[in-house]
């Protein structure tokens, strides 16, 4: 880790992390730049011509995108279905994982095993006997059926990463809170939890990210009144083609949400990915 700290202060390095730092937000900034074009302007020229020309930017497209009711619909649709999934998974995840952990059960190792085999099995192969079985509990076409979709094929994960990463902490710590007469919740919120926080923000992080760029299930178990942004804009696009004044906007929306939460949640994912690197 020494050697690695070392080599991040040299500045040839440095600049080289800025370069690529630049390159990677591009597409970003472009996308930021044609949302704020008419596309009159998109279709005369690249976004890169407001640097000649800056009197192109405005912000009327953001004002359109905010009177398309479907863009708006499905914008919060796209929350509710990403936040509850997002903390349905983690915790529901943080209490097996620590059960797995440090709770002693019949069938414990049997039942995590079986969560282990789960990992294995493809989103593909669910979609119709899971569409089915929400038909006839009335829960196709609508985001509570999205939402436990997700959190039935997020869960193996969550749980696997949780339960490998509470099992590293110290047993004598644990121990130590139980003969203070510290009961199994106690210590599950008071200690696990705290200690956990970078292995949990990272896995929240993970699970945001999956789901609200999800498509492909929002696609069969959303209908029109319950979709996400990413399928109302695959749709407009079908529909429309080249009404860029308002898929540009739409589609920096959709991609800076997940930025902001990326970077806000920053410095407890570089934590968790770290976490047992350093013994």
């Amino acid at each position: 880790m020494n050697a690695v700290r070392r080599g991040l202060g040299n500045g040839v390095v440095q600049a080289f992390l800025v370069v690529v730092g630049l390159v990677w937000m591009t597409p970003l900034a472009g996308l930021f730049l044609s949302s704020l074009r008419s596309a009159e302007d998109t279709a005369k020229g690249g976004w890169w011509t407001v640097f000649t020309s800056p009197g192109q930017l405005s912000f009327d497209n953001y004002s359109s995108l905010l009177g398309n009711a479907g863009i708006t619909q499905a914008f919060w649709n796209t929350v509710l279905i990403s936040v509850p999934t997002t903390v349905l998974v983690v915790v529901v995840a943080a209490l097996a994982g620590y059960a797995f952990a440090w709770l002693d059960f019949p069938g414990r190792e049997a039942i995590f095993l079986v969560v282990v085999a789960l990992l294995v099995v493809p989103v593909q192969i669910g979609l119709l006997p899971v569409a089915k079985l929400f038909g006839q509990l009335g829960l196709f076409g609508t985001i509570p059926g999205v939402v436990l979709f997700h959190v039935a094929y997020g869960l193996p994960f969550a749980v696997f990463l949780l339960r490998n990463y509470f099992a590293e902490m110290p047993k004598e710590m644990l121990e130590a809170a139980r003969m203070d007469g510290g009961s199994e919740w106690r210590i599950f919120t008071r200690l696990v939890l705290p200690v956990g926080r970078p292995a949990i923000a990272s896995l929240a992080i993970f699970q945001f990210l999956w789901v609200w760029n999800d498509m492909l299930v929002a696609l069969l178990f959303a209908d029109s009144a319950s979709q996400p942004l990413t399928v109302e804009l695959q749709s407009q696009i079908r529909q429309f083609g080249s009404n860029i004044d308002v898929l540009a906007p739409g589609a920096f929306v959709s991609l800076v949400v997940p930025v902001v939460v990326f970077f806000a949640f920053q410095r407890h994912f570089v934590q968790g990915v770290m976490a047992g690197s350093v013994k």
